[in-house]
């Protein structure tokens, strides 16, 4: 489908036909196996059926993909805890024989030296219940970096082609979208995600909603979150 549609847009560019700039932004993305945004195809799709005779094709429903439900890791536990305050050390009380005081005195030594063990180890176990809400407090610290979203430039121009791309912690697809200043849908998009999280897309600047300039907002949202950014656009 992608050498379809490289073939279009190479042919298209040797009768200078359509947009140069956007054609040949289509055509790198094809060249470098890039993500190409839907608004692209068709527009490739209708400069060729006018210009190269190409038939229309017939729609097909495409199933986009399902964005799954995502599922929060649990928070770790450790479940020794109780185990270890419920354990006791038992130990053999000392014998002491009446025929000789010095078995006597080694016995207590040896009693007295027990019972130090097993306060050393109390205190060691104290201080691993102390140490364990750090531990499992530091990975939800860092989860609010978990979605980005961003462009190549802060502002358009009418028919400029926007630069999207961003990163999300979970699995499947996320779907982005844009919204005038009155805060009207104007774009939007489902893209999945690679398998390092990632995502990027192309949308070109202008069409219904475009009309008015000032500030546009981009959104990504991910099932679980959403993140925001805005960029000025000029009519």
């Amino acid at each position: 489908m992608t050498d379809d549609l490289l073939d279009d847009v190479k042919a298209l560019l040797e009768k200078d036909f359509g947009d140069d700039r956007i054609l040949k932004q289509i055509r790198r993305a094809c060249e470098n196996n890039e993500v190409i945004s839907n608004f692209e195809r068709n527009y490739v799709q209708k400069l060729a059926e006018k210009h190269l005779g190409k038939k229309p094709s017939t729609p097909t429903l495409v199933e986009k993909p399902t964005v799954p439900d995502v599922v929060l890791p649990e928070t770790p536990t450790i479940q020794q805890e109780p185990s270890i305050q419920t354990q006791t050390i038992r130990k053999e009380p000392p014998r002491v024989y009446s025929n000789s005081s010095k078995n006597s005195k080694v016995m207590i030594g040896l009693g007295v030296a027990a019972l130090a063990v097993i306060i050393a180890v109390a205190a060691s176990f104290s201080g691993i219940s102390n140490v364990t809400p750090d531990a499992v407090k530091n990975p939800t610290e860092t989860a609010t970096e978990s979605l980005m979203i961003k462009t190549d430039f802060t502002s358009y121009n009418n028919k400029d082609i926007i630069s999207i791309n961003g990163v999300s912690d979970t699995r499947g697809s996320v779907n982005l979208s844009i919204e005038n200043q009155k805060g009207e849908l104007v774009w939007t998009e489902q893209l999945s995600l690679k398998s390092d999280g990632r995502y990027s897309t192309l949308a070109i600047a202008g069409g219904p909603g475009w009309e008015s300039s000032g500030t546009y907002t981009i959104k990504v949202d991910n099932g679980a979150e959403t993140k925001s950014s805005t960029f000025s656009f000029r009519s």
